[in-house]
This record gives structure tokens, C-alpha cells and sequence, in this order.
């Protein structure tokens, strides 16, 4: 998943973030609002981890913004402050979800995986598409009961698309939530990639819908 991390703590921001990078999670850090909601409007993102005190305004302000303008993404929030009054206020600006500092790392990382799996409408961790599952938690993949051994990319590739499976998936929307912005991939790499999940998978897994995209083939079970 590709996530927004917004706080102004560095220290706390470096940490969370090195964290869920070793998780296989991309993550973007702004430390203000104004920042936040700058991209917000002009970059795609599977979730928002946003911490309540910002310098330039309480975060739930912004998100209450976000909300009013139709920006639904799914919305992690993280504050030092225990009253339940601003649990609530967090909530009620739309929030999807709260932690309380201190936190565990791990904790952010289940709550962010099954936030955004349940915006795909996934209630269960292990994703199953006919024969292939892949589990949300772990990220291991398994085919007809089969281990899979796939790089980070293309983990994150498979991921992407199982997550939005039955649905097809255009290239510039791989490019926006699976690469890091300020690594774009030439034209070639996708492609490259996704034939190498061919090797591993099966050559009919992965359907190319000339001048739409990639479509992950099987079907999906209700979770």
C-alpha cells in the first residue's frame, strides 16, 4: 500500500515510517496540514495516517475538510491525547480508525492492512482469488496450496491488484499507488514485472485488457 504519513515529530515520523517501509509499505511524510492537504487533492494514496496536533491547525479540522470534499480515503488517526471527548472529535470528523500514543508499530500496520483492505471491501486478511491467496498480514502467497516466492515488487504488484480483483487495473493507477513518486518506473518496468508474476503464477492469472490494464483472473471469494 502507498499511505501518507502526517507528523510533525520527526523523530516519531522517521521511526514509524522506516517501520512500515520494512513492511513493504510506501510511505510519503509531510509534517502540517496545508501539506497534507496539498496532496491529498493531487497524489493517490491507500490510506492517511494523521496525527491530531499539527502545527498549522488540529488535524481533525483538516480531515473534516477532506470529508465535506468527498476525499474518502481511509483515515488512521494517531494523537497523545487519552479523553475520550477527543476520541469522539476524531471520529466525528471521519475518522476510520484510532491509536493512542505510545504506540506499537505493529499495531499501525494491522489497523492501516485491514483499513484498506476493508475500502476494497475485504473483511478477511487472506485475500482469495480462484486458486491464489494471498495473506494481507503476512504477504505470502500461496497457489493451489503451493508457496510463492515473489520480490517486494512484485508483492506489492500482486497485492495491488488482488486487492481491487475482479476489477481491471490501469497502468497509471499501478504507477500512482504501487512506486514511490520520486521513482516513477520507465514504461517498460510494469510490464517487465507483471511477466515475471506470469512465470510464477501462470500465464492466464494475469489478463491484459488492451488500452485499459491488468485484471487478475480467478474467482473472488466473499469475505
Amino acid at each position: 500500500m502507498k499511505v501518507l504519513l502526517v507528523e510533525d515529530d520527526e523523530a516519531l515520523a522517521t521511526a514509524l515510517a522506516e517501520a512500515l517501509h520494512e513492511a513493504g509499505v510506501l510511505v510519503e511524510r509531510v509534517g502540517s496540514g496545508s501539506e497534507a492537504d496539498f496532496l491529498v487533492h493531487t497524489e493517490a494514496y491507500d490510506a492517511v495516517i494523521l496525527d491530531l496536533g499539527l502545527p498549522d491547525g488540529d488535524g481533525s479540522r483538516w480531515l473534516a475538510q477532506w470529508r465535506e470534499e468527498a476525499i474518502e480515503l481511509p483515515v488512521l488517526v494517531l494523537t497523545a491525547r487519552t479523553r475520550w471527548a477527543d476520541k469522539a472529535a476524531g471520529f466525528s470528523a471521519g475518522a476510520d480508525d484510532y491509536v493512542t500514543k505510545p504506540f506499537e508499530t505493529a499495531e499501525v500496520l494491522f489497523r492501516l492492512r485491514a483499513l484498506v483492505r476493508r475500502s476494497h471491501g475485504h473483511a478477511h486478511p487472506v485475500l482469495r482469488i480462484g486458486e491464489l491467496a494471498f495473506d494481507t498480514h503476512t504477504g505470502s502467497v500461496t497457489l493451489a496450496g503451493r508457496p510463492v516466492s515473489l520480490t517486494a515488487q512484485e508483492s506489492r504488484l500482486l497485492s495491488y491488484l488482488a486487492h481491487a480483483a475482479p476489477r481491471v487495473v490501469s497502468r497509471s493507477e499501478l504507477v500512482e499507488h504501487v512506486y514511490d513518486r520520486d521513482h516513477e518506473p520507465d514504461s517498460n518496468v510494469i510490464d517487465v514485472q507483471i511477466s515475471r508474476l506470469r512465470r510464477k503464477l501462470g500465464a492466464e492469472r494475469i489478463e491484459t485488457r488492451r488500452g485499459q490494464g491488468y485484471r487478475l483472473n480467478g474467482d473472488v471469494e466473499a469475505s
